[in-house]
């Protein structure tokens, strides 16, 4: 209705084009406007001037030859003072764009190697919003931002990696645990030669302790018992500790066996050394 009284509206963020006779003619700002279509006015087409995106998935390799799907996010719009040239040069503007970030994409990621292309996104996106720039301002259009969202790889190019990495992470932790066990192994190591060391001092006071007492003892004796001599003193402390010994160990309870050399010759042997002992002590008294 109203463009058949010659009465348009247009909306906020949009400009629409006027043309004569299908020849430009003026560009119409947001609001209320009067296009005598009879005198040969109409409106050619309208153009949004808001912020635009636009997802482009791009195919390439990498210098490793590792295939990967770069997606760039491209946020564009079209500038009101250009808008006669963003509406009449550009038949397709998304095809457009996306046509220079393919350029540009399978220029810049052929040079870097998987793990780069990772790192370098911002250099991607930098060099593919210059391109843009610099090709689109002649077409009336402003790219606001340019984005790689995403670096895909090969299903199996990321099965290959994952397992790379776990493995790395394997031998590391495998590294960790040997070096744990190592140091667990050092510290008993030294744990049992400090102990043998303090057991050798024992042993070492204990049986000084022992010589220290039996040197005691065969010097009481030898006093108390004249004629007795230090030998023959430490005849009979042998002979009783030989006895003592022999007590023991058939007065445990335990069912261990210990086989000790011994037979009547030996028996005798000790009897007559503590008679010879004995008399040789009674000659000495008389």
């Amino acid at each position: 209705m109203g463009l058949a009284l010659g009465c348009l509206q247009v909306e906020q963020s949009t400009v629409a084009i006027k043309e004569v006779f299908g020849k430009y003619d003026d560009v119409l700002e947001p609001g209320f406007h009067c296009v005598p279509w009879f005198f040969g006015t109409q409106i050619a087409g309208y153009l949004s001037l808001r912020v635009q995106q636009l997802d482009v998935h791009c195919e390439t390799k990498t210098k490793d030859n590792v295939f990967v799907t770069v997606v760039a996010s491209i946020q564009y719009r079209a500038l009101a003072e250009k808008a006669v040239d963003a509406f009449y040069k550009l038949s397709n503007t998304r095809e457009q764009i996306q046509a220079y970030v393919f350029d540009v994409i399978r220029a810049c990621v052929p040079k870097m190697d998987l793990d780069s292309s990772f790192e370098q996104k911002k250099e991607i996106a930098r060099a593919v919003e210059e391109e843009l720039e610099k090709a689109m301002s002649a077409y009336g259009y402003e790219i606001v931002q340019t984005l790689i969202v995403d670096i895909e790889p090969d299903e199996r190019v990321k099965t290959a990696m994952n397992e790379i990495n776990a493995a790395a992470r394997l031998r590391v932790a495998a590294n960790e645990k040997a070096e744990a066990e190592k140091i667990l192994q050092i510290k008993k190591a030294e744990g049992d030669a400090e102990s043998k060391y303090l057991a050798g001092l024992g042993i070492a006071r204990q049986r000084q302790a022992i010589v220290d007492g039996l040197r005691d003892s065969v010097l009481a004796f030898s006093e108390n018992v004249p004629g007795t001599s230090s030998k023959d003193v430490m005849d009979m402390v042998l002979v009783t500790q030989y006895f003592d010994t022999l007590k023991e160990i058939g007065a445990s309870s335990k069912s261990n066996s210990v086989f000790v050399p011994h037979g009547p010759g030996a028996v005798r042997d000790i009897a007559s050394q503590c008679r010879d002992g004995l008399l040789q002590g009674s000659m000495g008294r008389s």
